[in-house]
């Protein structure tokens, strides 16, 4: 497949810090294997729904083509799917555009689909209909005194 057939996504709310970056291209320059068992999923457009960043990485390397294996259309996920899969892919390893997030996801979904809300700005943070001021506790876990969601700032 050609990478030009593949296309970055503009909505997802994932950060490709630079470092990291770095740190995958010397992965898969190292052991190109490794795509063959995480590939870079798209949609019926080539969007990429999972794999930016091995996409950034594989352009960094020079690459003009791979193999089929690397890339795997998810044609069957309908437009939510898409979205949770977007966000659980990367929960563990993302590093999130959170003004992104709060414009143009469901909070409660984001929570359920395992992301950790943050605070996003100095005063105040969103969780669904819920409104928490202050940002005294950084660093500390923090509970929601109406709903009980507990967080890590």
């Amino acid at each position: 497949m050609k990478l030009s057939e593949i296309k970055l996504n503009p909505a997802n709310p994932r950060k490709i810090e630079k470092d990291k970056l770095q740190k995958l291209v010397k992965s898969i320059k190292e052991f190109p294997k490794m795509m063959l068992l995480r590939p870079i999923i798209i949609d019926d457009e080539g969007t990429i729904l999972g794999g930016n960043m091995r996409y950034k990485a594989l352009q960094e390397l020079g690459y003009k083509e791979i193999p089929d294996e690397w890339v795997k259309k998810a044609s069957e996920l309908t437009e939510e799917e898409k979205q949770r899969f977007i966000i659980t892919d990367n929960v563990q390893l993302g590093a999130w555009d959170w003004d992104m997030l709060e414009e143009g996801w469901d909070k409660e979904l984001l929570v359920e689909w395992g992301l950790d809300i943050q605070f996003h700005d100095d005063n105040k943070l969103n969780i669904g209909e819920v409104e928490i001021e202050g940002k005294s506790n950084f660093g500390n876990m923090t509970k929601c005194p109406k709903c009980g969601f507990e967080w890590k700032q």
